[in-house]
């Protein structure tokens, strides 16, 4: 890389990304944690603002502070909002100087383009951790629609965050960049539907020699994938009440919190599998949910985008059948369901070949490749065919890198020990789409060293890296003495399309069962923590414990051990819960005891 390098950024509604042109490929940036999307909320609660993942993936949140989907109020006047828009955020809009939109921290007024700001320095840091040099110049995507303010105003956040806009894109624009339709068109008209957490964008392009115009957009700010998370957490709030006390639900925002992260991971998983289980045992509530139920749910809210996509085709003076291409942007469009709805509305199949929530980061990247040079000619992109990762306690695949993920990435997680005093640890590195290990290809191994600690107290991260070639390679380093191991896989991309083909039936025929088997292992492995944990604190107890309470938990003890071998994940999970209820007096003891403790130490003192 070079001094004049130029990045690009999608600044999102609901995630941010930046990427940088590496050997003639748009490469998205990782953060320190490997994750490529940058959540774009920012929690004003801190001496420095803290921006993303940590905010979002919080239970924490101060929610006076936290700001998020800032970008709905960007270079909007306070008079021109609507109650509907002010009412679906948590955080209260106000007027500010000259009658711009603001918000109220506290008692501080933030204007949307601070909000930005924050998210675009976080981003320029996590570029420059990467290139290791200073970065300086942007290509930065914006929504078709943006008028010269909020154009202006987004140009003012990357400014303040230290960024030289080069140029801005409009986002339809970029994701027709990402897909490479002027590599396969050089005359075309593209319709970019854009499905995201909070907003919903469609737009009619003409491309007509490398060159697009944008002949129409429509869509509604206060639509997104967050309104199809609303319709779940209602229906499950309707479904625990009889048990929770519909006062409990409607005051305590930790609930509803609860509630919309299990909602968003049920969504999720059911994009997909046929079914999914959820628990909630705080509620003692566990249903078996499955796809035509969150279809139910969902095709409300998507209908609502038929409106738009007729309107912007009758605005661009457009026929149906004139489209050559409908393109998918936003990742509430992996959902199998959109993904219907736009076939019925375009009559035609849309094109999935990239990452939707990734696609217009990446043609604001290509942009930048252009506008520095480095981009002479526009390349295909190649994709992995199956998913990468490793087998992780308990014999389960973890996937680190997914299936159909544009080449060259670069992702990590970190791990932990799952034994005492562990002095190595085994990674195998698997390829494939099922949830146990043994069913996956194994693709290579290696053993990392690493100081001997209490289980859960090493830390040990794992990054796989394919380059543009789809040669694998993957790092393992012990976070806190800093030794690696390394280890390079030929190719994780030359696989066969019959092995490939096979690979994919084989996970859906053996869904149900793979999952059983994962819930099991994942329920089993809880299930061995919590009788050592319980037999520790027995012994722990000693004879203050009354005999009968001893005998009810050794029973309890007794009858979750059986699960080991006879057990369904369902069945484990109740007998656990048995045991916890069984083991409550002498958790009470125990704190009991700590607290005598306590102030015996203080009174010695």
């Amino acid at each position: 890389m070079q001094e004049d390098t130029i990045i690009g950024i999608d600044l999102g509604t609901t995630n941010s990304a930046v990427g940088v042109m590496d050997t003639g490929f748009p490469v998205l940036i990782p953060d320190a944690q490997g994750r490529r999307l940058t959540p774009s909320v920012v929690d004003f609660n801190h001496r420095e603002p803290l921006v993303g993942a940590a905010v979002a993936n919080s239970d924490e949140n101060h929610a006076s502070s936290v700001v998020y989907s800032a970008k709905r109020l960007m270079g909007r006047r306070y008079q021109e909002l609507t109650a509907d828009e002010m009412g679906d955020l948590a955080y209260g809009i106000v007027e500010a100087a000259d009658g711009w939109a603001g918000i109220r921290i506290g008692d501080r007024i933030r204007m949307p383009e601070e909000v930005s700001c924050e998210v675009l320095r976080k981003l320029k840091a996590d570029a420059e951790a990467y290139l290791d040099q200073e970065v300086m110049r942007a290509v930065i995507s914006v929504p078709a629609y943006f008028n010269d303010v909020q154009r202006q105003k987004t140009k003012q956040a990357a400014e303040h965050a230290g960024l030289t806009v080069e140029r801005m894109i409009s986002e339809p624009t970029a994701a027709a960049l990402a897909y490479g339709v002027d590599r396969e068109y050089p005359q075309a008209k593209i319709a970019v539907y854009d499905l995201g957490g909070g907003t919903f964008d469609i737009s009619i392009l003409e491309l007509n020699e490398g060159v697009f115009e944008v002949l129409s957009t429509h869509g509604n700010t206060q639509l997104g994938g967050d309104d199809i998370d609303q319709a779940l957490v209602d229906w499950i709030k309707n479904e625990i009440a009889p048990k929770a006390g519909n006062d409990t639900l409607s005051k305590a925002s930790e609930v509803e919190g609860r509630l919309r992260r299990v909602a968003e991971r049920t969504k999720l998983a059911l994009s997909s599998r046929d079914s999914v289980s959820v628990d909630l045992p705080e509620y003692n509530w566990s249903r078996t949910l499955d796809r035509a139920w969150l279809n139910r749910l969902a095709r409300p809210v998507i209908e609502r985008t038929r409106k738009s996509c007729l309107r912007a085709l009758q605005d661009s003076g457009l026929r149906l059948d004139e489209l050559n291409t409908v393109l998918l942007v936003g990742g509430q469009t992996r959902m199998p369901l959109v993904r219907e709805v736009v076939r019925d509305i375009f009559g035609q199949t849309p094109d999935t070949s990239v990452d939707p929530d990734e696609a217009v980061a990446r043609g604001a990247t290509v942009q930048s490749g252009i506008l520095s040079g480095k981009l002479q000619e526009l390349v295909l992109l190649d994709v992995t065919p199956l998913s990468l990762g490793i087998e992780t306690f308990g014999g389960l695949m973890n996937v680190i890198i997914p299936r159909n993920s544009t080449i060259p990435c670069k992702a990590g997680e970190v791990f932990t020990t799952a034994v005492d005093f562990q002095e190595t640890m085994r990674v195998s590195i698997l390829q494939g789409e099922r949830e146990l290990a043994a069913d996956n290809w194994k693709l290579g191994e290696m053993t990392i060293d690493f100081q001997k600690a209490a289980r859960g107290e090493a830390r040990v991260g794992v990054q796989f890296e394919i380059d543009s070639n789809g040669m694998l390679q993957v790092l393992a380093r012990d976070i806190t003495t800093g030794k690696e191991q390394q280890v390079e896989v030929d190719s994780a991309v030359d696989v066969s399309d019959e092995d490939v083909e096979k690979m994919v039936s084989e996970s859906v025929d053996h869904a149900f069962e793979d999952m059983e088997a994962r819930r099991k292992i994942e329920a089993w492995t809880k299930a061995k923590r919590l009788i050592e944990t319980t037999r520790k604190a027995m012994s722990m107890a000693g004879d203050a414990l009354s005999d009968n309470i001893k005998r009810e938990i050794e029973v309890a003890l007794a009858s979750l051990a059986e699960m080991e071998s006879r057990g369904s994940s369902r069945e484990i999970k109740a007998q656990i819960q048995v045991l916890d209820q069984a083991s409550l007096p002498l958790a009470d003891l125990l704190m009991e005891q700590a607290m005598e403790q306590a102030v015996l130490k203080a009174l010695e003192s």
